[in-house]
């Protein structure tokens, strides 16, 4: 996602380099292995195993001679008036679970933006109340200079993600697919759907749209925020463990590095202005999975074999957190 819009203010000034938090590089499931499903074009088996404590900067600097190269153009965000909110369907839903280590658990994705917004401009630019303030509906996302949008970017790799964890037996819905609502949904709906469905974990899939030459991927963390109808107080703690797993994971599987332009080389960010964490009850992250902006990330963004391997760190890092549940 582009750093405009809704949920995508402009970073603020860094603060003072400090020590890089420390993520666990949780040690890879067996389980996880049975989940190497490939949903479009098969990627690589993403690399060997992590080991608890390492940070995310340490395990990026062994990745950061990865290949890489390509291009991109942003948030093509129009004026509206405000219009109604699009009907939420039932989120996508797998099919019943089959026996595996997540049997039982829940699992919402949120493929970010929506391949429908750009028809809906007027309907993605209407005021949601996300608690601390009111933002936009929704945006249309970024994309490559080539043209490959962050909307198809990210649910694919939702459905990737969404096959690996079926396999390992999760429940698991997205908050739209297959055109299914035509925008949106908006923010708080999306948070409303992984509230609704009393999810284990939740996940925003995205692509963000800074400046050629800034590169590498970072997962966002809810602040403590208690405002109005968003109150992510109970849920800080259990989001935090979900991320760090997640970035551990994902650095570790696709050797993409920690992001260079936020993030102080973590990989993590906290944010409060974002209404799908702020107004979410469940343990919720946003992971960046690079900058569509960049060349060397954008060849990697547009690969299927490398939008495998990101599924299967994320994929991974979710397993790790259900499994220390």
């Amino acid at each position: 996602m582009s750093y405009v819009g809704p949920d995508f203010d402009p970073p603020q000034p860094r603060r003072p380099r400090r020590g890089p938090l420390t993520v666990a590089l949780a040690a890879l499931v067996p389980g996880a292995l049975l989940g190497w499903l490939v949903y479009d074009t098969v990627g690589g088996s993403g690399g060997g195993g992590g080991s608890d404590g390492a940070t995310v900067r340490a395990a990026t600097s062994a990745a950061s001679s990865g290949p890489a190269t390509a291009s991109p153009t942003d948030d093509a965000k129009q004026p509206g008036t405000p219009s109604p909110t699009p009907t939420l369907a039932d989120p996508t839903t797998s099919a019943p679970a089959v026996s595996g280590p997540l049997k039982g658990k829940v699992v919402v994705i949120d493929p970010g933006h929506n391949p429908g917004n750009f028809q809906h401009t007027a309907e993605i630019n209407r005021k949601v109340n996300i608690g601390t303030n009111w933002k936009e509906c929704d945006t249309t996302g970024t994309s490559t200079n080539a043209g490959y949008t962050e909307a198809q970017f990210t649910l694919d790799v939702s459905h990737r993600l969404k096959a690996l964890l079926e396999r390992q037996g999760a429940t698991v819905k997205l908050t739209h697919d297959n055109g299914s609502p035509s925008w949106g949904p908006c923010v708080d709906g999306r948070a409303r759907i992984g509230n609704d469905a009393h999810a284990d974990a939740a996940i925003s899939i995205h692509a963000d749209g800074s400046a050629a030459g800034n590169r590498g991927f970072h997962v966002i963390l809810p602040g403590a925020v208690h405002s109005g109808a968003a109150d992510t107080r109970p849920i800080v703690a259990r989001s935090a463990s979900l991320g760090e797993r997640v970035a551990g994971n994902f650095v570790r599987v696709t050797g993409e590095p920690a992001s260079n332009y936020i993030g102080d080389g973590t990989g993590l960010v906290t944010r409060k202005d974002l209404g799908g964490l702020n107004l979410s009850t469940v343990p919720k992250v946003f992971i960046e999975c690079g900058n569509m902006r960049d060349s060397k990330d954008a060849a990697l963004l547009t690969s299927g074999a490398w939008r495998q391997k990101a599924a299967q760190g994320i994929s991974e890092g979710i397993v790790s957190f259900l499994r220390s549940s």
